[in-house]
Formats: C-alpha cells, sequence, structure tokens
C-alpha cells in the first residue's frame, strides 16, 4: 500500500490564500449591503404610497396601491445614482484596505534589497581586488591566467548586479523633488561615449541623431543611466559589424530617445513584460538564435527612473531586423 503524499503548501502561498479570502469576503459584503439597500429601499417606497390601515387589511385591496409611471422613473433614478455611488465608495473602501499590505510589503522588500546590496558591496570588492592581485602575478602563458581573468569579470557582473539592485531600491523609495532644467542631448551624448568605448569590441558603431537642444526636468545622471543601460542592452546583443542607432525626438510637450538594434528581436516574452526585474524570454533554439534571453535589472531600473520623472518607457518594435526600445519624458522650458 502506497502512502498519499500530502502537498506542502509555502507560508508564501498561503499568506495569498488568506488574502484573497479576506478581499473575497469583503467584495461579498460590500455586494449584500448594496442589495439590502436595494430592498429595505423598495419596502419603504411601498410603505410611503399606502397606508397601515390599507396593509393590514383582512381582504387585500388590489386598488390600493397606485404609483404613477413617472414616480417608478423618478425613484428609479434616484435609486440607481445612489447605489451607483455607493458601490464605487464601498469598492474603493475595500480595495484600498486590500491593497494596503501590498504597499507595506513592497516597501519591506525594497529596504531588504537596499540592505542586502549594502552588505555584498563590500564582499564582492575585497574579492575583485584579491583576482586583480592573483592577475598580476600570472604570466601570460601561465594555463591559469584565463580562468583568472573569467573570474575576475564574473565577480565585475556581480558587482554591477548588486549595484543596479542598490540603485533600483534608493529610486523606488526616494522622494522626488523640483530639478533644475537640463540639456538632454549633453546627457544622451555623455551615454553614448561610454558605451562606445565598450561597443568598439564587437565592432558595433553607435550613432547619434538628435536636435541642437532638448530641455528636460530630469537630472542628467539619470538620463544618461537610463541610455546607458538601454545601450548596454542593445551592445550585448547586436551582431559583429552593425550599427546602433540613438535618435532623440522633440515635440512640445515631451522629449523621446529612442535606441534601436540590428539584432535578433525578443521572443518567447511579451516586449513590455522585459522591464521587469531580470525579465527572461526562451531560452534560444537549437539553429543558433540568439535571440534576448536575458534583460537583467537594468532595463527594469529604466522604467522606475523615467516613470517617477513623469515619463514612459516602452519597445516600438521588434523583429527580426532589430529591436527598438523608446522612453519619453516630459519637455521642459529652457531656463
Amino acid at each position: 500500500m502506497t502512502r498519499r503524499k500530502i502537498p506542502v503548501i509555502d507560508s508564501d502561498t498561503l499568506a495569498i490564500r488568506r488574502a484573497s479570502r479576506l478581499v473575497g469576503t469583503r467584495i461579498a459584503i460590500a455586494c449584500a449591503a448594496v442589495v439590502a439597500v436595494v430592498v429595505v429601499a423598495v419596502f419603504v417606497y411601498i410603505l410611503s404610497e399606502i397606508s397601515p390601515g390599507e396593509l393590514f387589511e383582512p381582504v387585500p385591496d388590489t386598488d390600493n396601491l397606485q404609483v404613477s409611471a413617472v414616480k417608478l422613473l423618478r425613484a428609479a433614478a434616484v435609486l440607481g445614482v445612489a447605489l451607483i455611488v455607493l458601490a464605487g465608495v464601498l469598492s474603493w473602501l475595500v480595495t484600498r484596505r486590500a491593497v494596503q499590505p501590498l504597499g507595506d510589503v513592497l516597501r519591506i522588500q525594497r529596504a531588504f534589497v537596499a540592505d542586502a546590496s549594502h552588505e555584498l558591496r563590500t564582499p564582492l570588492a575585497v574579492l575583485d581586488a584579491r583576482l586583480q592581485i592573483l592577475q598580476r602575478t600570472l604570466s601570460a602563458d601561465d594555463p591559469s591566467a584565463s580562468v583568472v581573468a573569467e573570474l575576475r569579470s564574473d565577480a565585475k557582473d556581480l558587482i554591477h548586479i548588486v549595484n543596479d539592485l542598490l540603485e533600483s531600491a534608493e529610486v523606488g523609495g526616494a522622494a522626488v523633488h523640483d530639478t533644475v532644467v537640463v540639456d538632454l542631448i549633453a546627457a544622451v551624448d555623455a551615454a553614448v561615449q561610454s558605451m562606445a568605448l565598450i561597443a568598439v569590441d564587437k565592432h558595433v558603431n553607435i550613432e547619434l541623431d538628435a536636435p541642437q537642444l532638448a530641455s528636460v526636468r530630469v537630472p542628467a545622471i539619470s538620463i544618461t543611466r537610463c541610455v546607458v543601460a538601454l545601450l548596454d542592452n542593445a551592445v550585448r546583443f547586436a551582431p559583429y559589424d552593425s550599427a546602433i542607432t540613438v535618435s532623440v525626438a522633440v515635440t512640445k510637450k515631451t522629449v523621446a530617445v529612442t535606441v534601436r538594434d540590428r539584432g535578433p528581436g525578443i521572443h518567447g516574452i511579451d516586449p513590455a513584460r522585459i522591464f521587469g526585474r531580470f525579465a527572461h524570454s526562451a531560452p534560444p533554439d537549437a539553429d543558433g538564435d540568439e535571440s534576448r534571453t536575458g534583460f537583467g535589472i537594468g532595463l527594469s531600473l529604466v522604467r522606475e527612473i523615467v516613470v517617477r520623472y513623469g515619463g514612459s518607457v516602452h519597445v516600438v518594435d521588434s523583429t527580426a531586423a532589430g529591436t527598438a526600445i523608446c522612453l519619453t519624458v516630459p519637455r521642459a522650458k529652457p531656463a
């Protein structure tokens, strides 16, 4: 006789189930309250149109209740508006109370990410320094030199991830203050110049197409950080000997920065989801398709920054001919 295995349910699943039952119960109570109001309103209206003596007659008279069509329509309209307002208020109260724990969880999560990132930065920096010392002591023909170089590269990747996590937590939790008017073109050009040094290893050329001036109320360092993240994603998937274009379009109310590469495009995931933290698409197929599979936290940080300053970011298009991502921020009048 085989024993039936009892599934183990984790605490998060139990918490979600409890929250679902709580929200469901509150909505059911709210709906019951609305129905009760309807029933009571109907009874009150009927009793207002008939006298108590007629109500308790031994032989009911079918002509006791006389309601005109105009009165009935007027009462139905008033009752309908009142019920709509009541349902809206109840829904708002229930939803607000249901979402409040989620906000608390997000704040706790950001605090944890920030604390963990701070704790990891120092050990990783020490690890990278020791690997650098080890790398310097090895001769060029040492068989371990390539392995140590790869270890240093992995350590740098971890340091970048931790820095992105820390910056994401700080951006999400920081308050927005009024910023001075800055030239977006200069900040974008700084990002292009920085990433051009990395793109040269893949023989990728980064081209900037921008007007003379585009004023925004976003810190220049934040603009550069966002464009660097977009270019880092583009360079990572750009084919050798290809070009990446960065174009800036200015309208009366907005300034849009579009980064377009010639990579294989996004597959196996909804393009809108690539701005989630550590979003992953389907793995490359066996035919050698090098489609994007991992997007790290860089694009998530871009979204948090631009949304924080009243902007947005989205995938314009993604095909086999390449991918274009556009970030838009409000335009400011020149100072």
